[in-house]
């Protein structure tokens, strides 16, 4: 499972021109399922999520957590996270995870994250989406099965 996170001023993410979510400051998270990722991956990588601290203080430039910030995180499925291009010029997704089995471990992982992130709003997963954003920093990180 990986998770790209970028701490963001905004983001909201639409499905055919309806907006489906917003959210203010926080953080966006693109997250891709890959095969033999299991619920267990999903609880550490959103309560990983939810307590990095990448957001500044006022002694440090990163110093607080989501949660400290009382931010909110948008939760956005990827599968091409999951893409492997070291072959060719066109990605392979055999690593991704079938969609069936996927969804269920999205939705996993954005309910761990609710436990501890006031507000948490999330893409449609297997959806052509188009996602807005204002990266904060910028900063963003690759989160790989913590």
């Amino acid at each position: 499972m990986k998770a790209l996170l970028q701490r963001v001023a905004r983001a909201s993410v639409s499905v055919e021109d309806v907006e489906l979510a917003t959210i203010g400051p926080g953080v966006l998270v693109f997250l891709g399922v890959e095969r033999g990722d299991t619920a267990e991956i999903a609880t550490r990588l959103a309560n990983k999520t939810a307590s990095l601290r990448i957001f500044p203080s006022d002694s440090k430039p990163m110093d607080r957590s989501v949660v400290d910030t009382d931010g909110s995180v948008l939760v956005v499925s990827q599968f091409t996270l999951a893409a492997d291009v070291s072959k060719g010029n066109r990605p392979s997704f055999s690593d991704a995870e079938d969609p069936s089995d996927a969804e269920p471990l999205v939705d996993h992982y954005v309910e761990v994250l609710r436990q501890s992130v006031p507000f948490v709003a999330t893409g449609r997963f297997g959806a052509n989406m188009q996602v807005s954003l204002v990266n904060d920093g910028p900063v963003t990180l690759l989160l790989r099965q913590v």
